[in-house]
């Protein structure tokens, strides 16, 4: 059973030598959900509050997608399942890649108990080099060849504050890219009303 399976992806202790602020697998879904998210792993406020996406990156998927919150954070219609489940710790430029072990150990048990999933959404190089073997060498190039993959897969560049210079230079995303999201995203998930 999937919540059996989640459970123990969240009692994982396999990388927790090697993490910083110690382990604290962050994964939400159920069996039903239509729309996954494949991003790279939890930030310190991710890790600090176990909620996945809570943050400016977040936010601003959230506009990519045009969901409010509410539904963004219905398991029983999105998914969202890191590359890397904990929190790496801090690199140079900003957080250290996600840790090699999880995907390989969890993501096709837990995709075994996803079978309604009609779009995914893959965040970040990471998702994209492990979902998409043929893809194009850069970031950039696979974004903008996503009708390849459409509407299965869809590569998105990490909608974090620090690729604001990535979304300025490469306008064709928020008229081409955001609005085909938008629009098969609505057609699979039903709107909550906010509280």
């Amino acid at each position: 059973m999937l919540v059996q399976l989640l459970n123990e992806v969240r009692q994982c202790r396999a990388c927790e030598p090697h993490l910083p602020l110690g382990a604290n697998p962050v994964i939400r879904a159920q069996s039903s959900a239509r729309i996954l998210i494949i991003g790279q792993a939890p930030g310190t406020r991710v890790h600090a509050t176990s909620i996945p996406w809570n943050d400016p990156s977040g936010d601003r998927l959230r506009v990519w997608m045009g969901v409010n919150k509410e539904t963004f954070y219905d398991e029983s219609q999105i998914a969202i399942m890191p590359m890397g489940f904990c929190y790496p710790g801090k690199a140079k430029s900003g957080d250290k890649p996600p840790r090699k072990e999880c995907a390989p150990m969890w993501h096709e048990k837990i995709l075994n108990y996803l079978p309604n999933i009609e779009i995914t959404l893959l965040v970040g190089n990471y998702a994209q080099n492990y979902y998409l073997p043929n893809k194009p060498a850069t970031l950039t190039e696979t974004v903008k060849q996503w009708q390849r993959w459409a509407p299965h897969y869809i590569p998105l560049p990490h909608p974090s504050p620090r690729n604001n210079i990535w979304l300025k230079r490469n306008e064709w995303f928020d008229k081409e890219l955001t609005p085909y999201i938008r629009r098969h995203i609505s057609k699979q998930i039903t709107t909550v009303k906010s509280k």
